[in-house]
């Protein structure tokens, strides 16, 4: 791995473990290991902006959550972001967000939040051969019906095709969207829930069966119904590793007969894919049916 991907990366994690606190050039340098020019030049290079760019849009994007999710005044949010005024802060959201942060804590609405990916995960690189055995964990969980609102490719089937046809800061709408799991997911669906033209691998956000809120332009919503899931999870694998601790999962599942604890696959219902995050490991979802005797 280029060691200008590991400098650009940790300065990333420093952001990102120390964004209540002022972040100075010289702090990142010392986390780069290189000198305050050179580590600047490092990642505005390797991240398309400055590190001021990417504390700011971080901070506001985590204040903007904060809105959407706790009682808050505007000028507590402003002074915890990092702004010197409440004037400052609210100018910066409307820029990033187009609206008001009041506004928007009265009402919130899907906004696309910066969710900046660790440059280590964003430059793919080849898989390597799965010498190394790890552990997959299985359980069953269970999803109530809902609705998801998806935003369909064209063509895609996996996550790499999906970003050219729809863009990758999609993710960052979602995560601006309540959900009844937590986070968004990635579904693969089954043919009578995609339209022609349409692509099978499709990202979104389960919102209960209810739902009357906002849905951003160009979603569609679809229902599922209650099922049960045969949940997979891998070890935790460092960032880098991503594709390599995907298959990993892929091959336990390919291998797993769900029929030894009595269940057999439903192929009527969406896969499901969660974020792949190293601290937590991989984890997918596929859906199972107890089996007829």
């Amino acid at each position: 791995m280029d060691e200008r991907i590991d400098a650009v990366q940790r300065m990333q994690d420093y952001i990102e473990n120390n964004l209540d606190k002022d972040i100075s050039m010289a702090d990142l340098s010392k986390a780069a290991g290189y000198s305050p020019w050179y580590s600047y030049r490092l990642f505005q290079n390797l991240l398309y902006m400055t590190p001021a760019v990417y504390i700011r849009r971080l901070r506001l994007s985590k204040s903007a959550l904060r809105l959407r999710d706790e009682k808050v005044k505007i000028i507590d949010v402003a002074y915890d972001s990092g702004f010197e005024s409440v004037d400052g802060y609210q100018r910066a959201f409307y820029k990033e967000f187009g609206c008001n942060p009041y506004e928007y804590s009265v009402s919130p609405m899907p906004i696309y939040l910066f969710k900046p990916y660790g440059v280590k995960y964003s430059k793919r690189k080849d898989s390597k051969e799965m010498n190394e055995v790890k552990s997959v964990f299985v359980q069953i969980v269970e999803k109530p019906a809902r609705k998801v609102i998806i935003k369909r490719g064209k063509t895609a089937k996996e996550y790499f095709k999906y970003c050219e046809e729809v863009g990758c800061d999609i993710w960052g709408l979602l995560c601006s969207m309540k959900s009844i799991s937590g986070e968004p997911v990635c579904l693969w669906l089954p043919e009578h829930l995609i339209p022609e033209g349409t692509s099978e691998y499709v990202q979104g956000v389960e919102v209960p069966l209810d739902f009357d809120g906002q849905s951003p332009e160009g979603f569609d919503i679809i229902e599922l119904p209650k099922c049960k899931y045969m949940m997979f999870q891998g070890e935790p694998f460092a960032e880098e590793d991503f594709e390599e601790a995907i298959l990993q999962v892929w091959e336990a599942i390919k291998k797993y007969n769900p029929e030894t604890v009595g269940y057999c696959w439903d192929d009527k219902n969406p896969r499901i894919q969660l974020e792949p995050r190293g601290e937590r490991g991989y984890i997918e979802m596929r859906a199972v049916r107890e089996e007829l005797k």
